[in-house]
């Protein structure tokens, strides 16, 4: 239990130091995903002590490729907070954020809890009331995205903050799997993919989650926000840079980081 708590206090001192430290995996190990995921709660329970409200999830490694480089089969997943999402309009501050990346996502937000102890697609599908554009930045903690499996679980999925775009569209209104999507960086195309590189549709990431959630007795919520994958590969991020996403079928959304 101590090398769980040890991963734990040093990923919770560098959030707050904005220090980066050496990969958790050299104390927790490579593969003990579940002592990635008791790291992961440690420090979740301490951002809602400290007042922090739980707005949603996230989906991470749900890229094929991605899952192949780290050697698994299946995503993780991380918690959102209502203090890691940016407004429209708002600028999100450089300094907090660390080794940042940006990627273009489809997010979904949800009508109906999901409590049922077997959960199928068409359960998840009626429970989605609309989906929208989203940019996620990710961050790392750990000293130069030097990561595997453990790191990022233990991590929080490597969550930092989020933007939802303001375009609501039902399920039936565009194409989840040949939506196009282009992430533009100061205005230069820096990323490009589609629905379809998010585990061959990002409803099968979001199934995923939302099995994995009921199986470990903390259901999705109605009103909570998923995000549901990258689309297409993140993009650095630096002092001052704008992003703009665009999916097809849902619109844009745009970010402006600080100089």
């Amino acid at each position: 239990m101590d090398r769980i708590q040890d991963a734990a206090d040093l990923l919770w001192q560098a959030t707050k130091t904005k220090n980066v430290i050496a990969p958790i995996r050299e104390i927790i190990g490579d593969e003990d995903i579940d002592a990635a995921y008791s790291v992961q709660l440690i420090n979740i329970n301490r951002r809602i002590a400290a007042g922090d409200v739980v707005v949603g999830k996230k989906i991470g490694l749900t890229s094929f490729a991605v899952q192949k480089q780290l050697g698994v089969d299946q995503p993780d997943y991380g918690i959102l907070f209502d203090k890691t999402e940016v407004k429209e309009g708002e600028i999100l501050p450089f300094d907090l954020l660390m080794q940042p990346k940006a990627e273009a996502e489809i997010a979904f937000v949800m009508s109906k809890s999901l409590d049922a102890k077997e959960i199928t697609m068409e359960m998840l599908i009626d429970a989605i009331d609309y989906a929208v554009a989203s940019i996620e930045i990710v961050g790392s903690r750990v000293e130069n995205w030097n990561i595997k499996i453990t790191d990022t679980v233990a991590d929080n999925a490597s969550a930092s903050h989020f933007i939802l775009g303001q375009n609501r569209v039902k399920l039936d209104a565009f194409d989840l799997v040949n939506c196009k999507m282009e992430l533009y960086r100061n205005g230069e195309l820096a990323s490009e993919g589609s629905g379809k590189a998010c585990m061959d549709n990002p409803l099968n990431a979001a199934l995923w989650l939302a099995q994995v959630m009921a199986k470990n007795n903390s259901p999705l919520q109605a009103g909570e926000i998923l995000l549901s994958g990258a689309l297409g590969p993140m993009v650095p991020i630096q002092e001052g840079d704008h992003f703009r996403a665009q999916i097809e079928g849902l619109g844009e959304v745009s970010l402006q980081i600080s100089k």
